[in-house]
């Protein structure tokens, strides 16, 4: 067996934290990979309302919905791409949404105004969106937080 006293003191270190690393990951696989199980997506492209999830993957959603309402959206170590570019607004849609490790994309058409109230902590929060001429402007609101992940918004037309 070995004597860790006989190792030199940064070599211990350096284990310990390799060691430390290790479960950390290891930890937040596992926890992830349950969860994934637990909270299932909700939601597809005809849906007026939607319910998220990608962890350790991905989910991309084109939106043809006639009133579309929010939902929430969620990913870790995952990734959502959302485009309602082709979905029609109603009146109070909210989205909340929650990056960790992870990202979401939200395209929305030129004509949209969106109100974002969402934080980061060592992440990104984009929101490229022109303000829209009309006042009575389609508006979309957005709540959450972004941790280590990015969450961007974009207007785009579509091609």
């Amino acid at each position: 067996m070995l004597d860790s006293a006989g190792y030199p003191a940064g070599v211990r270190l350096l284990r310990s934290l390799l060691l430390f690393k290790l479960g950390f990951w290891t930890g937040t696989l596992a926890s992830a990979a349950v969860m994934k199980r637990a909270f299932p997506s909700r939601g597809d492209a005809e849906s007026d309302e939607v319910r998220l999830v990608a962890i350790l993957d991905g989910v991309a959603i084109k939106s043809r919905a006639a009133a579309f309402r929010g939902g929430s959206m969620f990913s870790w170590l995952g990734g959502i791409a959302f485009d309602l570019r082709e979905a029609t607004l109603a009146p109070g849609a909210q989205l909340e949404l929650g990056s960790l490790f992870g990202g979401i994309a939200v395209r929305v058409p030129p004509g949209w105004r969106v109100i974002s109230e969402v934080t980061a902590l060592a992440g990104g929060v984009a929101i490229d969106v022109p303000e829209p001429d009309a006042e009575d402007a389609p508006t979309l609101r957005l709540s959450g937080y972004s941790a280590f992940g990015g969450i961007a918004v974009g207007a785009k037309r579509t091609d």
